[in-house]
């Protein structure tokens, strides 16, 4: 084992565009041994790693993982056992579905120290991007932020669609493409109103970005029509209607 004591850092890179990535964030990466990184992670920032440093592609791509999440546990646990700085680069924040809470978990049990950096979540600066922000006073005084498919691991499913569809303000769904049409009609049948304003919206915070809008009743139909693909978030409420006014504000 090297002399020199190992320590992860798990890293949220941002929502898309590599100038959003936190300060903190950045200069870890320029320090790093080894990055360990997945397929929303905006490659002009591993371009600032070191001379020499290690990078692993652990991304999923199309459903299909390149790694396993327990082969990525060993994979950090073992470089920093080797004594390196290992930065864990994740879209968005780490510890909104990005599994960032297991690997801590993973890593503390196995006496690794581990920190986390924070990084702009995707659920608030994609939509803010796109002239929508999540919260209004005059539109919505909560937002509520779910995954748009839950982990086949579960006994049952947790999520209360009836609940999320009563519950008021606006519902942002992370990887939320696939399961979308499903998704929709949990929540009219919860009683949403059909015509409740939706947003979809197609590699935000990139110059690829791309959005669409409609009543919720339609907006699977036109995703299908404009064939919106992943990644992309969904973003249903009145706070979609501001997107007329605000436009683009990237």
């Amino acid at each position: 084992m090297n002399a020199r004591k190992g320590e992860v850092f798990l890293v949220g890179a941002g929502p898309g565009d590599p100038d959003l990535i936190t300060v903190k964030g950045r200069a870890i990466i320029e320090k790093a041994d080894v990055i360990v990184h997945d397929f929303l992670v905006p490659k002009e920032l591993l371009s600032v790693a070191k001379k020499g440093a290690e990078i692993i592609d652990v991304s999923k791509r199309g459903g299909e993982h390149l790694m396993e999440q327990a082969a990525i546990n060993e994979i950090l646990l073992e470089k920093a056992r080797e004594g390196k700085i290992v930065v864990r680069l994740k879209g968005g924040d780490p510890f909104l579905f990005g599994r960032g809470g297991e690997e801590a978990e993973f890593l503390k049990r196995n006496g690794i120290d581990v920190h986390v950096i924070p990084g702009v979540t995707s659920a608030i600066a994609v939509p803010a991007l796109a002239g929508i922000p999540v919260t209004h006073r005059g539109y919505s005084s909560a937002f509520t932020v779910i995954t748009g498919h839950e982990s086949a691991d579960k006994e049952k499913e947790v999520l209360n669609w009836n609940a999320l569809s009563s519950i008021g303000g606006t519902i942002v769904i992370l990887m939320g493409v696939s399961a979308m049409e499903r998704n929709v009609k949990r929540l009219l049948a919860g009683g949403l109103d059909p015509e409740t304003p939706a947003a979809v919206i197609e590699k935000g915070a990139t110059a690829e970005e791309r959005v669409v809008t409609g009543p919720l009743s339609r907006i699977s139909e036109i995703c299908r029509k404009e064939s919106i693909k992943p990644p992309a978030l969904m973003v249903i409420g009145h706070v979609v209607s501001l997107r007329d006014t605000l436009g683009d504000l990237r």
